[in-house]
Protein backbone atom coordinates (compact mmCIF):
# COMPACT_ATOMS: atom_id res chain seq x y z
CA UNK A 1 0.00 0.00 0.00
CA UNK A 2 1.32 3.42 -0.95
CA UNK A 3 2.13 5.58 2.05
CA UNK A 4 0.27 8.89 2.27
CA UNK A 5 1.54 12.07 3.88
CA UNK A 6 -0.06 15.41 4.59
CA UNK A 7 1.66 18.68 3.66
CA UNK A 8 0.52 22.26 3.93
CA UNK A 9 0.99 24.40 0.81
CA UNK A 10 0.12 28.09 1.15
CA UNK A 11 -2.03 27.25 4.17
CA UNK A 12 -3.99 24.42 2.53
CA UNK A 13 -3.56 20.88 3.84
CA UNK A 14 -2.99 18.49 0.96
CA UNK A 15 -2.68 14.69 0.89
CA UNK A 16 0.38 13.51 -1.02
CA UNK A 17 2.03 10.23 -1.85
CA UNK A 18 5.34 9.52 -0.15
CA UNK A 19 8.11 9.99 -2.71
CA UNK A 20 6.44 12.85 -4.55
CA UNK A 21 8.30 16.13 -4.69
CA UNK A 22 6.84 19.42 -3.51
CA UNK A 23 6.50 20.52 -7.14
CA UNK A 24 4.64 17.35 -8.14
CA UNK A 25 2.23 17.71 -5.22
CA UNK A 26 1.66 21.39 -5.97
CA UNK A 27 0.96 20.87 -9.66
CA UNK A 28 -1.33 17.92 -8.96
CA UNK A 29 -3.41 20.27 -6.80
CA UNK A 30 -3.39 23.31 -9.10
CA UNK A 31 -0.79 25.21 -7.07
CA UNK A 32 1.43 27.26 -9.36
CA UNK A 33 5.20 27.05 -8.89
CA UNK A 34 7.26 28.31 -11.85
CA UNK A 35 10.00 26.13 -13.32
CA UNK A 36 12.15 26.15 -16.43
CA UNK A 37 14.44 23.12 -16.20
CA UNK A 38 11.70 20.78 -14.88
CA UNK A 39 9.77 18.70 -17.39
CA UNK A 40 7.30 15.97 -16.55
CA UNK A 41 8.70 12.60 -17.61
CA UNK A 42 12.34 13.58 -17.06
CA UNK A 43 14.54 13.33 -13.98
CA UNK A 44 14.64 16.53 -11.91
CA UNK A 45 17.94 18.37 -11.56
CA UNK A 46 17.08 21.68 -9.87
CA UNK A 47 19.15 23.69 -12.33
CA UNK A 48 17.11 26.82 -13.02
CA UNK A 49 16.27 27.65 -9.36
CA UNK A 50 12.95 29.21 -10.34
CA UNK A 51 10.96 26.67 -8.34
CA UNK A 52 12.54 27.65 -5.02
CA UNK A 53 10.04 27.72 -2.14
CA UNK A 54 10.04 28.53 1.55
CA UNK A 55 9.71 25.64 4.01
CA UNK A 56 8.79 26.37 7.60
CA UNK A 57 11.71 25.69 9.92
CA UNK A 58 14.30 25.73 7.12
CA UNK A 59 16.53 28.80 6.99
CA UNK A 60 17.19 28.64 3.26
CA UNK A 61 15.04 28.37 0.15
CA UNK A 62 14.72 24.86 -1.28
CA UNK A 63 14.03 23.68 -4.87
CA UNK A 64 10.51 22.28 -5.09
CA UNK A 65 11.39 19.94 -7.99
CA UNK A 66 13.93 17.92 -5.99
CA UNK A 67 12.66 18.25 -2.41
CA UNK A 68 10.45 15.33 -1.32
CA UNK A 69 7.14 15.97 0.39
CA UNK A 70 7.23 14.88 4.02
CA UNK A 71 4.62 14.57 6.73
CA UNK A 72 3.86 17.95 8.31
CA UNK A 73 5.82 20.01 5.79
CA UNK A 74 4.60 23.62 5.55
CA UNK A 75 5.43 25.32 2.26
CA UNK A 76 5.03 28.88 0.99
CA UNK A 77 5.15 29.23 -2.80
CA UNK A 78 4.53 32.89 -3.55
CA UNK A 79 5.80 35.16 -0.79
CA UNK A 80 7.20 38.64 -1.55
CA UNK A 81 10.70 37.23 -1.00
CA UNK A 82 10.11 34.49 -3.58
CA UNK A 83 8.61 36.92 -6.08
CA UNK A 84 11.69 39.14 -5.78
CA UNK A 85 14.04 36.17 -5.99
CA UNK A 86 12.39 34.80 -9.14
CA UNK A 87 12.58 38.17 -10.88
CA UNK A 88 16.30 38.27 -10.13
CA UNK A 89 16.79 34.77 -11.58
CA UNK A 90 14.89 35.66 -14.75
CA UNK A 91 16.81 38.92 -15.20
CA UNK A 92 20.12 37.12 -14.79
CA UNK A 93 19.09 34.52 -17.37
CA UNK A 94 18.16 37.28 -19.82
CA UNK A 95 21.43 39.13 -19.17
CA UNK A 96 23.67 36.08 -19.51
CA UNK A 97 23.12 35.45 -23.23
CA UNK A 98 21.66 37.22 -26.27
CA UNK A 99 17.90 36.73 -25.95
CA UNK A 100 16.48 38.97 -28.68
CA UNK A 101 12.81 38.01 -28.78
CA UNK A 102 11.93 40.17 -31.79
CA UNK A 103 13.94 37.96 -34.17
CA UNK A 104 13.50 34.58 -32.44
CA UNK A 105 11.59 31.72 -34.06
CA UNK A 106 10.12 30.83 -30.65
CA UNK A 107 8.85 34.31 -29.78
CA UNK A 108 5.35 33.89 -28.41
CA UNK A 109 6.01 30.21 -27.71
CA UNK A 110 9.03 30.61 -25.40
CA UNK A 111 8.85 29.54 -21.76
CA UNK A 112 11.51 32.03 -20.67
CA UNK A 113 9.64 34.85 -22.39
CA UNK A 114 6.34 33.77 -20.81
CA UNK A 115 7.85 33.50 -17.33
CA UNK A 116 9.37 36.97 -17.67
CA UNK A 117 5.99 38.40 -18.66
CA UNK A 118 4.17 36.56 -15.87
CA UNK A 119 6.62 37.87 -13.26
CA UNK A 120 6.58 41.47 -14.46
CA UNK A 121 10.12 41.56 -15.81
CA UNK A 122 9.92 44.62 -18.05
CA UNK A 123 13.60 45.53 -17.85
CA UNK A 124 16.88 43.99 -16.69
CA UNK A 125 18.81 45.68 -13.88
CA UNK A 126 22.09 43.92 -14.62
CA UNK A 127 24.62 44.60 -17.39
CA UNK A 128 24.24 42.34 -20.40
CA UNK A 129 27.17 40.04 -21.12
CA UNK A 130 26.74 40.04 -24.91
CA UNK A 131 28.88 36.88 -25.35
CA UNK A 132 30.12 35.96 -28.83
CA UNK A 133 28.23 32.69 -29.32
CA UNK A 134 27.86 30.54 -32.41
CA UNK A 135 24.89 29.07 -34.23
CA UNK A 136 25.27 25.43 -35.30
CA UNK A 137 23.43 24.87 -38.60
CA UNK A 138 25.28 21.68 -39.59
CA UNK A 139 22.33 19.37 -38.98
CA UNK A 140 20.14 18.94 -42.07
CA UNK A 141 16.87 19.37 -40.12
CA UNK A 142 17.62 21.31 -36.95
CA UNK A 143 19.57 24.31 -35.70
CA UNK A 144 21.24 25.03 -32.36
CA UNK A 145 21.56 28.69 -31.33
CA UNK A 146 23.74 29.02 -28.23
CA UNK A 147 22.62 32.64 -27.84
CA UNK A 148 19.21 31.47 -26.63
CA UNK A 149 20.25 28.47 -24.54
CA UNK A 150 19.46 28.70 -20.80
CA UNK A 151 21.39 25.52 -19.85
CA UNK A 152 18.26 23.84 -18.51
CA UNK A 153 19.58 20.43 -19.71
CA UNK A 154 16.12 19.29 -20.81
CA UNK A 155 17.57 18.31 -24.19
CA UNK A 156 20.39 16.38 -22.47
CA UNK A 157 17.98 14.41 -20.30
CA UNK A 158 15.48 13.84 -23.11
CA UNK A 159 18.18 12.42 -25.39
CA UNK A 160 19.61 10.20 -22.64
CA UNK A 161 16.46 9.09 -20.82
CA UNK A 162 13.85 8.98 -23.59
CA UNK A 163 15.75 8.37 -26.84
CA UNK A 164 18.76 6.64 -25.25
CA UNK A 165 21.21 8.22 -27.69
CA UNK A 166 23.26 10.35 -25.23
CA UNK A 167 24.18 12.90 -27.89
CA UNK A 168 24.15 15.96 -25.64
CA UNK A 169 26.09 17.04 -22.57
CA UNK A 170 27.32 20.16 -20.79
CA UNK A 171 30.94 21.27 -21.12
CA UNK A 172 32.79 24.00 -19.25
CA UNK A 173 32.17 25.63 -15.90
CA UNK A 174 30.15 28.57 -14.67
CA UNK A 175 29.39 31.24 -17.23
CA UNK A 176 31.53 29.37 -19.78
CA UNK A 177 29.26 26.30 -19.71
CA UNK A 178 28.07 25.27 -23.17
CA UNK A 179 25.78 22.61 -24.57
CA UNK A 180 27.85 20.22 -26.70
CA UNK A 181 27.13 17.24 -28.91
CA UNK A 182 29.49 14.25 -28.97
CA UNK A 183 32.51 15.83 -27.29
CA UNK A 184 32.14 19.14 -29.15
CA UNK A 185 31.52 17.76 -32.63
CA UNK A 186 29.15 19.81 -34.80
CA UNK A 187 25.61 18.53 -34.42
CA UNK A 188 25.49 17.44 -38.04
CA UNK A 189 28.53 15.21 -37.49
CA UNK A 190 27.20 13.49 -34.37
CA UNK A 191 27.04 9.81 -35.36
CA UNK A 192 24.87 8.88 -32.38
CA UNK A 193 22.13 11.40 -33.26
CA UNK A 194 19.00 9.66 -34.55
CA UNK A 195 17.44 12.94 -35.81
CA UNK A 196 14.33 12.14 -33.78
CA UNK A 197 13.84 15.79 -32.79
CA UNK A 198 12.81 15.04 -29.20
CA UNK A 199 15.49 17.38 -27.87
CA UNK A 200 14.11 20.17 -30.06
CA UNK A 201 10.59 19.67 -28.75
CA UNK A 202 11.84 19.62 -25.14
CA UNK A 203 13.78 22.89 -25.48
CA UNK A 204 11.94 25.70 -23.63
CA UNK A 205 13.35 28.51 -25.80
CA UNK A 206 14.43 29.05 -29.39
CA UNK A 207 17.86 27.54 -28.74
CA UNK A 208 16.86 24.40 -30.62
CA UNK A 209 14.51 24.70 -33.55
CA UNK A 210 13.51 23.05 -36.79
CA UNK A 211 14.84 24.66 -39.92
CA UNK A 212 12.39 26.43 -42.17
CA UNK A 213 10.42 28.27 -39.51
CA UNK A 214 10.18 32.05 -39.37
CA UNK A 215 9.92 34.42 -36.41
CA UNK A 216 7.13 33.46 -33.96
CA UNK A 217 6.35 30.23 -35.86
CA UNK A 218 8.26 27.57 -33.91
CA UNK A 219 5.66 26.11 -31.50
CA UNK A 220 7.12 23.14 -29.62
CA UNK A 221 5.22 19.90 -28.98
CA UNK A 222 6.53 19.43 -25.45
CA UNK A 223 3.96 16.80 -24.48
CA UNK A 224 5.84 14.27 -26.63
CA UNK A 225 8.22 13.54 -23.73
CA UNK A 226 5.43 13.08 -21.18
CA UNK A 227 3.43 10.95 -23.59
CA UNK A 228 6.33 8.62 -24.36
CA UNK A 229 7.18 8.27 -20.68
CA UNK A 230 3.58 7.40 -19.81
CA UNK A 231 3.43 4.81 -22.59
CA UNK A 232 6.63 3.13 -21.40
CA UNK A 233 5.49 3.07 -17.77
CA UNK A 234 2.23 1.49 -18.87
CA UNK A 235 3.94 -1.42 -20.60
Amino acid sequence: MTEKVKVRIDGEVIAATAGQTILEVARANDKYIPALCYMEGLSAVGACRLCMVEVSGVARLVPACTTPAQEGLAVATNSPQLQSYRKIVLELLLAERNHICAVCVASGHCELQTLAQDHGVTFVRYPYNYPRLTVDTTHPRYVLDHNRCVLCSRCVRTCAEIEGAHVWDMAGRGIQTRLVSELKRPWGEAASCTSCGKCVQACPTGAMAEKGWGVEEMAKQRTVVTRLTSMREGQ
